[in-house]
């Protein structure tokens, strides 16, 4: 079958492939179209309830041309998601915030990564589904599938303008799944969900977003482990990806051996769960390796980070005077926020920081603090949960600043960048079909391999570095004070 690429969107007739629309498959007589769950017998009759492949590139109406996969093939009802207004914004909302700043290339877009992390949810399930039921998908609902690949897609749909920046403000603004929700039941989303591929909004909804007070279905449980986990296709595509736009030579990970070597299994209490064989070990080292890198190089970047953390003082202070409702947010995009930051109606410091972040004018780092220094890290760090007092100890810097300098220094030209508190777990199975002497069939990553959770977290901890940013002028004036450590004597007896 001939699959014509196209950029960006495609409808049916634009594709040259038959419509697939609304209607099933031809009738076969192998095919049992009342069986829920997967089974061997049927390989070659996979469909789904609405009687489409199960697996959307089977019988693809589409392709994308992608910078990391070549072509993603696309079925008739994902040309429908991605055509949604929802999804069309995340074209507009940018992968890395505001890395680009400081990559160039780094312009890619959370509709990209959306893209991958759906292609990289097919060939996971079809690793799977073609192991029968040695380490496969025997038995599993053919819903579950169903919901893991459209999941896939729209994990990201509820992301605000520069992807997580906003998020680190914390309340009112709610997280991006829960944005995401709302997206998936009550847009023109759930439409497509319910009619074309027989699903309910709200179950995609708990895939993406699970609830606390309710488990999922058993076999939702079971594949969400691929969307968000230790091993997930979101790390799986974002590492390699956003390593391609910098143009940098981290994030590198064996994503095809890492999916070939996944398996379904019973673990020691006779549950179900995810493992890798034992040839899947070294990409999974190195995808945990790829991210330390990634973080230590790319996301941590000084500069990149000032341009985060202006965003945030900007949006707190309209929010703050009511200028701005976290509602407000949600269906922005990347150039929509900063033209709303600055309207008339905005704070003076908000309007400022827009016109510094519209013009590249990054704040400059005046101090940095490591873990190392103990009680004044840990009070500094402590500042990331509470916004509120955070801008108070960066208005009374400012004010202590102007007092000793003798210069006007506004209450948002201080400004405290600390990074969030990254998770390094590693709770993966590791099977071994012909385990060495020593080793067991199915071991924990940490009996395995002897690599702790612990030791991927010190690492990060040592990594982190907290930092006061401020403009370029306001730093030559205090490195100019014959005062030494004017600044951490000021924050140091601050908090």
């Amino acid at each position: 079958m001939r699959e014509e690429p196209f950029e960006g969107t495609l409808n049916q007739e634009q594709s040259g492939q038959p419509a697939l629309d609304a209607t099933p498959l031809t009738e076969n007589p192998a095919v049992n179209h009342n069986t829920d769950v997967v089974q061997s017998i049927e390989r070659s009759y996979w469909t789904d309830a609405a009687g489409y492949p199960l697996l959307p590139d089977e019988r693809p109406v589409g392709t994308v041309r992608d910078s990391l996969y070549d072509l993603i093939p696309l079925g008739s009802r994902e040309l429908k998601l991605i055509n949604t207004a929802p999804f069309l914004r995340l074209q507009q909302v940018k992968q890395l915030g505001f890395v680009y700043r400081v990559w160039p290339g780094a312009t890619h877009t959370r509709y990209e990564h959306s893209l991958g992390c759906y292609h990289l949810a097919v060939r996971a399930l079809r690793s799977l589904l073609l192991r029968g039921p040695d380490g496969g998908l025997d038995g599993i609902a053919i819903s579950s599938i169903q919901t893991l690949v459209v999941s896939a897609l729209l994990h990201d749909i509820g992301h605000y303008p520069f992807s997580h920046t906003i998020e680190d403000l914390g309340y009112p603004i709610i997280h991006h799944e829960k944005v995401g929700r709302s997206i998936i039941e009550k847009s023109e989303i759930a439409t497509i969900l319910e009619r074309d591929y027989q699903l309910s909004p709200g179950r995609v909804a708990d895939f993406i977003d699970p609830p606390k007070s309710s488990p999922l279905p058993p076999d939702d449980e079971l594949l969400g482990h691929l969307l968000s986990g230790a091993l997930d296709i979101d790390k799986l595509d974002y590492l390699p990806r956003d390593a391609r736009a910098c143009n940098v030579p981290y994030g590198g990970v064996d994503v095809s051996r890492l999916l070939s070597s996944l398996r379904i299994h019973r673990d020691l209490h006779d549950e179900r769960c995810l493992v890798v064989t034992h040839k899947g070990i070294s990409p999974l080292h190195s995808l945990l390796h790829a991210r330390q890198e990634m973080f230590d190089n790319i996301y941590w970047h000084h500069t990149s980070r000032a341009f985060q953390v202006m965003l945030v003082r900007a949006v707190f202070d309209a929010l703050d005077v009511q200028a701005l409702t976290a509602e407000q947010l949600m269906g922005l995009t990347d150039a929509g926020l900063l033209t709303l930051l600055a309207g008339d109606k905005m704070p003076a410091s908000s309007r400022a920081l827009a016109a510094d972040l519209e013009l590249r004018r990054p704040y400059k780092v005046a101090l940095e603090v490591s873990p190392a220094a103990g009680s004044l890290f840990r009070r500094l760090e402590a500042l990331f949960w509470d916004a509120h007092r955070r801008r108070y100890i960066e208005q009374k810097v400012a004010q202590e600043l102007a007092e000793i300098l003798q210069m006007p220094v506004t209450d948002y030209e201080v400004l405290l960048e600390i990074p969030r508190p990254e998770k390094w777990e590693m709770d993966v199975w590791i099977s071994f079909e012909h385990p060495p002497i020593g080793m067991k069939p199915l071991m924990k990553w940490v009996e395995a391999t002897g690599l702790q959770s612990d030791d991927l977290a010190r690492y990060e901890q040592h990594q982190r570095r907290i930092r006061i940013v401020i403009p370029e002028a306001l730093r030559s004036a205090i490195n100019q004070h014959p005062t030494d450590d004017l600044l951490l004597s000021i924050v140091d007896h601050l908090i």
